[in-house]
Formats: C-alpha cells, structure tokens, sequence
C-alpha cells in the first residue's frame, strides 16, 4: 500500500469516528492536500534538504564527478522556473540546488531601493527570500500533483490509472537544498545567531559566512575589502552552530568563506598570548617597520611584538591596518584550515579570475592538513569568462611555443577572434571547467551568484527593443509567446502558474457542485 493510500485510509477512519457531521468531507480530498503539502514548516525542509546535502558531500568524496550546482535566484517565482526546468529538461533534481545571494537581496530586495552590496539592507530581507523561494516550490509541488490527480479523475481504463498513480507515489519535490549568504553576519556573533536562526526556521540547511569586518563589508569582487582575526569570524562560526543545533538540525552546514586572496586591509591587531598562537598568525601578515626602541615610535603608532620582533604596523588614514603584498594566498590557507579545524563544514575562496590551476594550488596545501576539504566556488559573472579562458589559452600556446602572432592578446574579447582556433579551445575549457576543477581543485559545488539578474536585464532589453520598435506586438509574440508554446514552458498558462486549477479544486472539494470555479470553457488559458 503507497503513502497515498494510507493517508486515504487514515482520513477515512478520521472522518468515521467523526460521525455524520463530517460526510461532506472526502478522505481521499483530504489525503491529496496533505500530499500536495508535504513540508509542514521551515525546519521539515532544512532537515531533508541537509540530509540531502550531506549525502552529496559524502558521494562527492567518492566520485568528485558527482559535484553539485546551482544558480542564484532573487525571487520565489525564478526560484520554481529554475526547478521547474530542471525537472522537465532532466528528470529529476538530484544534485541541483538553490543559492541565495546577499549582493541580489541589496540590489533587488531592499526598501531602500538598490544597494551595493555592503551588507545596508534589511537582514530580516535574508529570511524573508528564503521563506519566498520555499513557499513557491511548495506551490510548484502542489501544481503539478494536482495535474496528476485530474488526469487520475479522468483516466478510464486499469492500465492508465496504474500509470498516473505510479507518478504519484513516486513524485519527486521540487523542494532542494538552498545555500543562503548571512554576508558577515550582519553585526557581531550574537547577530549572527538570531539571524542564522531565521535563516534555518525559513528552511536554510546551509549558512555561507565570510570573514570581512561587518560593517565595513564590500562585494568579494571589489575592492576595499577589510578581513577580520580569526577569533573573532571563529565566533561566528560557533554562533551559526549553536543556531542549527538549538533548533535540532544537528547536520546543518556552514561555509566559510574567506576573503583574503583581495582583501589587504584589517580593522584590528589579533589579540596573542603566545607566539605560534592563531592571533600571532594573524599579526605575522601585517605590513610595517621593524623598529629596535621608543624612539622610533611617533605619537599615536601602534607597536606589536611579531615574529620574535617589535612591529610598527603601516597604518592608513582611515585607521585600517595593511597586510603585506603578495600575502593573500598564504592567508587564505591559514583562513580555510583554521575554519575547517573550527565547525566549518565547506570553504568558499573568492578569487579575482576562474582558474582551476590557481585554486587548486590553495586547495591542495590546505589539503596537506585537513585531506577532505571541499569548496563551494562561485563561477562569477564578475568575471569576463571569455576574456579570461581566451588569455589562459594563449598564454597555455605562448609557454608551448606555438605562434600566437595572429592573437592580441589585450584585444582577444573582440568578435573577430570568435571563430578561431584559439575561441574554440576557449569556449571548450569553459565547458569543461566545472567538471575540472571538481576532478582537480576540490570544488564540491558550482554556483552562479547573479544570473537571474543577468537573464532578467537581457529578456527585457530584448523585449523592449522589439514591442517598440518596428515589430511591434509581434516582438512579443514570435520573441516570447510563440517560443514558450513549442518549448513546453510551463508559464505560457500563467493562471494555472499562479494556482487558478489548485484554487478550483479547492473550490470543488470545499463547495461540491455549487463550486464557481474559473477554469471553464470560456476561459482563455484553453487556447494553449
């Protein structure tokens, strides 16, 4: 007997103790809607999305051709297109996540209006999306078990019954593991545990945190950036802990992410209580002058003991502390194992261009402490990836000694080059590039922090340019309608997209025969 069917049979037993009263009730209505809304609460789905996750970190360790993606959304309604799409183009959403970015809630989600991406936004906006995107796969879900509960209703013969109901009982949700950015953690570790803890009770199975100053935070890909001790982004990370363990989600998973590949600024000295320690570490990276006694101390200066010496940090006007030049990657290491060593589950190194060889040269000296390590990568659109992977194959030619005399390599975003020999080769290594920095750099899951964003801009600039301009309504039509009737988008029925055909079984099952409902044969959704 299926779940379905149990549910039919608990209902009834219900609905007979209950007596006479409850005859207008159906149990077998009343076992769909339960079906239709099989996640209760916020916490229901960060606990089988974590299950989820977890299982795919583990199968990644085994096979790293098993990594996982995902693309960001800004929006419920793109949250369930995307998995909607995924589930008709692929057949299932195995190893397809959510992402949820920090920088698309300040620029689209905040009443403020667009802000960069500096951590200004409401932070009750963070909660509010995810709780946005689960609401709305839900929703996806009960659409189409819907369908497939009228096609049960009209099918008339054994075998096509059989057939639906089989797709019932093996339904597979919509419902998918979301990594939610909590930026810095909006404000010191007790911020981060409220927040985190809506971000769970919202549905997050997986928190990313970074390791910038709160209220100095900038976008990973500009500059500006100020990091903090170790201690201190250490306490956040306990906070997002305690957070998944006080509401029972004991696998939950924090990314921590670092920004220290770009970030050459902090806001304080570690505090040290003994050289080796973590903030001595720490302290080692500063940029300063090596001074022998009080007279080389001006009024103001800071000293500090590092490296068996006494250390005049180089100090800025805005008080912000320096780290030496080409100290990045040796800070980022010390920043993953550290976390690693600390409750993070996954790192997230954020880097200036998409090069598997650069991050798998982090990758494998953190590996030399902690051998499992795995990453979370964000495959940027702040990256110009065809100017990028054009340069990396010409510079791959120019150390080979092939001839690149027909190649400017300043010049190589130019359309005149798209169908040579070396854009081909380009256009090939970004094909293949999540797949190899999976095998080779330890990349567990790809994601793309703005494409929603991206697509959103482009679809309306297209539109835009074709309704007004000389096409006219068939800008529409032949750029939009057309191509969503013969490419089976679901959206092309928007009513029953916005849950017209759920409300009229509602209707039915509420009201009977008395029911209104919209989806009659005068309504215009028949013609498609």
């Amino acid at each position: 007997m299926t779940a379905y069917q149990d549910d039919i049979k608990h209902f009834d037993n219900v609905c007979s103790k209950a007596g006479s009263a409850w005859n207008a009730i159906s149990p077998e209505y009343a076992a769909r809607m339960k079906l239709q809304n099989r996640f209760k609460t916020g916490l229901d789905i960060a606990q089988y999305t974590a299950d989820i996750m977890r299982a795919d970190m583990e199968a990644y360790d085994g096979d790293t051709s098993q990594y996982t993606q995902s693309l960001g959304c800004w929006h419920g309604f793109i949250g369930q297109q995307k998995l909607i799409a995924i589930k008709k183009h692929f057949g299932t959403t195995k190893k397809k996540y959510l992402y949820l970015s920090g920088w698309m809630i300040a620029a689209l989600r905040s009443e403020f209006g667009p802000l960069p991406d500096q951590s200004m936004h409401e932070k009750t906006s963070v909660p509010a999306l995810i709780e946005e995107l689960y609401t709305f796969l839900r929703q996806a879900d009960a659409r189409e078990l819907g369908g497939l509960f009228r096609q049960l209703d009209d099918a008339t013969d054994a075998a096509k019954k059989a057939d639906i109901q089989a797709k019932i009982d093996n339904f597979e949700t919509h419902v998918v593991p979301i990594i939610a950015d909590i930026d810095a953690g909006f404000g010191n570790a007790e911020a981060t545990y409220l927040l985190a803890k809506k971000m769970i009770e919202a549905g997050a199975c997986a928190i990313q945190i970074e390791n910038q100053v709160s209220d100095e935070k900038q976008c990973g890909h500009q500059d500006g950036k100020v990091t903090v001790p170790h201690a201190d982004f250490l306490a956040k990370i306990n906070a997002v802990r305690y957070a998944f363990l006080e509401l029972g989600i004991d696998n939950g998973i924090i990314v921590a992410r670092t920004d220290s590949l770009g970030a050459g600024l902090t806001k304080q000295i570690a505090v040290t209580n003994e050289p080796g320690d973590l903030g001595d570490l720490y302290n080692s990276f500063l940029d300063g002058d090596v001074i022998s006694g009080a007279d080389d101390i001006a009024n103001g200066d800071v000293v500090v003991k590092a490296n068996g010496k006494l250390l005049k940090p180089k100090r800025l006007a805005s008080g912000l502390f320096q780290f030496k030049q080409g100290s990045g990657i040796d800070r980022v290491v010390l920043d993953c194992i550290t976390s690693l060593q600390n409750g993070a589950d996954l790192l997230w190194i954020e880097t200036e261009k998409p090069h598997v060889g650069q991050i798998a040269e982090m990758v494998n000296r953190i590996r030399e402490v902690v051998p499992n390590a795995k990453l979370v990568y964000n495959n940027s659109p702040s990256f110009n990836w065809t100017l990028n992977f054009r340069q990396q194959v010409f510079d791959a030619w120019q150390a080979a000694g092939k001839d690149v005399s027909a190649y400017e390599r300043a010049q190589l975003m130019n359309a005149d080059y798209d169908s040579t020999e070396l854009a081909q080769e380009a256009d090939d290594r970004i094909r293949t590039f999540q797949a190899d920095a999976a095998r080779d750099a330890g990349i567990f899951h790809h994601l793309i922090t703005l494409p929603t964003y991206h697509t959103a801009a482009l679809s309306t600039d297209n539109l835009a340019k074709e309704y007004f301009g000389d096409a006219g309504m068939l800008g529409y039509v032949a750029g939009v309608q057309r191509k969503e009737i013969r490419e089976g988008i679901a959206c092309v029925k928007h009513q029953n997209m916005s849950g017209s055909d759920i409300g009229d079984d509602h209707k039915e099952y509420f009201s009977g025969e008395a029911a209104l409902k919209a989806g009659g044969k005068h309504n215009t959704m028949n013609q498609f």
